[in-house]
């Protein structure tokens, strides 16, 4: 599937492609729908997208008509790009996981990275996953290093490993 960007439509607008997630697969059929019908009642216009106008609509149908400018901005950017249904998904999915951004891990990782070399050795990082905090059984760390980059020398990459958490698959380089 395409990455997420917008493209102009040859009428000049703007649409979006389709997001490069299987965001779908992390909820149940009924989660959706309810995701749909609240998506629904926030693109006040019906346009398949929620922009500022749609989100001063949403707050004046709720009773509160002195939302800011800076707020509502501050609520799109939490996008990365124009917010269709695809989108709302993944804002509530990462919201809903608690999943944390992709410096918050790398940042986590480099901790263990004393050399900065950008890996850490596979074997250690399962130690401590198992052993510290929320422990992990080993069938979970296994399930994690399906999605991880290890070299001949069984280190992880923890940069590629860390964008997967966050963004669902592999950058195209």
């Amino acid at each position: 599937m395409a990455s997420r960007k917008t493209k102009k439509k040859e009428g000049g607008g703007l649409r979006a492609q389709r997001a490069s997630s299987n965001v779908f697969s992390n909820f149940e059929q009924t989660q959706i729908q309810e995701f749909k019908e609240a998506f629904t009642l926030m693109d006040q216009n019906r346009d398949g997208f929620i922009d500022k106008e749609d989100l001063k609509d949403t707050y004046a149908s709720l009773g509160k008509t002195n939302v800011k400018d800076e707020e509502l901005d501050a609520m799109l950017k939490e996008a990365s790009g124009p917010i269709n249904f695809t989108m709302f998904l993944n804002m509530f999915g990462a919201k809903l996981t608690g999943t944390d951004g992709e410096e918050t891990i790398l940042n986590a990782f480099k901790m263990l990275d004393p050399d900065g070399k950008g890996s850490i050795n596979k074997d250690y990082i399962k130690r401590l996953l198992m052993s510290q905090a929320d422990k992990m059984t080993a069938e979970e760390v296994d399930q994690m290093f399906q999605f991880a980059t290890i070299d001949a020398a069984g280190n992880l990459d923890y940069k590629a490993l860390s964008y997967v958490l966050t963004h669902g698959e592999e950058k195209e380089e």
